[in-house]
């Protein structure tokens, strides 16, 4: 184990447990993707077709929210698929935090794809009025794409409360702190888009009952304001992760404790954790050693803390100890008593 600058002599290779919990993870995100990548594609093409028929603008500014939510799943797969390179000599970290440029390039999709184009068409039906054509097909299309919406927003929901539970925290809390933003992008944008479908509904039987686009047209915005609101989430998110986000303090608190717990640890002078990815982080330390410990002693008290460590919190992937006297001994020296 090195220091914080340096790697580690030698990185243990996770328990078999937990490489089985990552591949199911990740086998478990690129399912939800998927399934919802082909439920907005077929909604999309369809939301198109229904809102040149009718002439509703909150149609079309539904199929520019699905055609954007298509585009965020193609960015998403490619987030998970890029991310899941193992470490090598020109990345010896890893490529985890890739994942959240290309969620945040979703994010962005999101944003122009569909909120733009939905507050666009809404001012222009505002302003320019429409014409409004049979709203039957459009009915058909909403209530096919409710389905559809409602179960891949259920496949999502079915595995971000599997991994709340598995984690024991609450869901909501879980959807909002979670570093896997695949799911839940997948989540927040199939709830927006079941709130949309059901604006553009209103938007259709408001103009149908009084003749007048001016219901279609505020539809339309309102669902823009509701992808803007969706965007901004899931760009804060992943900004905060592309930053550096550290565990949660909860567990910064677990792994101080399990170092302090270590023969020959006296103190835990800096601790400082890291988010790389869902289920890998990185943990770096400043340790002050008991004086009259041996070289031999201070190598084996690393291994013990960083076997504690990953049985506290398995997510943990590397973890780096740095020997540093303490602030008595730094005193003493004459030295800047904070390391």
């Amino acid at each position: 184990m090195g220091s914080p600058g340096t790697a580690p002599s030698h990185q243990p290779p996770p328990s078999r447990a937990q490489s089985q919990q990552e591949a199911e993870g990740g086998t478990e995100s690129t399912a939800t993707v998927i399934v919802a990548a082909v439920a907005n594609l077929g909604i999309a093409l369809a939301k198109v077709v229904a809102g040149v028929i009718s002439g509703s603008s909150a149609m079309l500014s539904e199929a520019a929210h699905s055609v954007a939510d298509t585009v965020t799943e193609v960015l998403l797969l490619t987030a998970l698929k890029r991310s899941e390179k193992p470490a090598d000599e020109e990345h010896p970290l890893g490529y985890g935090p890739e994942r959240y440029i290309w969620a945040m390039l979703a994010a962005v999709a999101t944003f122009v794809g569909g909120a733009v184009f939905s507050l666009y068409d809404g001012i222009h039906t505002l302003v320019a009025g429409e014409e409004l054509g049979n709203p039957l097909v459009s009915y058909i299309v909403l209530a096919v794409a409710f389905l559809l919406e409602g179960y891949s927003l259920r496949t999502g929901v079915k595995q971000a409360s599997g991994e709340a539970r598995r984690y024991g925290a609450p869901f909501r809390r879980y959807l909002r702190n979670t570093p896997d933003t695949a799911v839940k992008a997948v989540v927040l944008e199939d709830s927006a888009a079941l709130v949309g479908l059901l604006l553009a509904a209103g938007g259709l039987l408001g103009g149908q009952l009084t003749g007048s686009g001016v219901w279609d047209g505020v539809a339309s915005l309102c669902i823009g304001v509701l992808l803007l609101y969706v965007a901004w989430v899931l760009g804060r998110s992943n900004a905060e992760l592309l930053v550096g986000r550290p565990l949660p303090l909860a567990v910064r608190e677990r792994i101080r404790a399990e170092l302090l717990g270590v023969e020959h640890i006296e103190a835990v002078l800096e601790l400082t954790t890291l988010v790389q990815g869902p289920r890998e982080a990185l943990i770096a330390a400043k340790i002050d050693f008991r004086d009259r410990s041996t070289a031999a002693q201070i190598e084996w008290a690393c291994e013990q803390a960083e076997a504690r460590l990953r049985e506290a919190a398995p997510v943990v992937a590397r973890v780096y100890l740095d020997p540093t006297p303490g602030f008595a001994q730094r005193r003493e020296e004459g030295l800047n008593p904070w390391p």
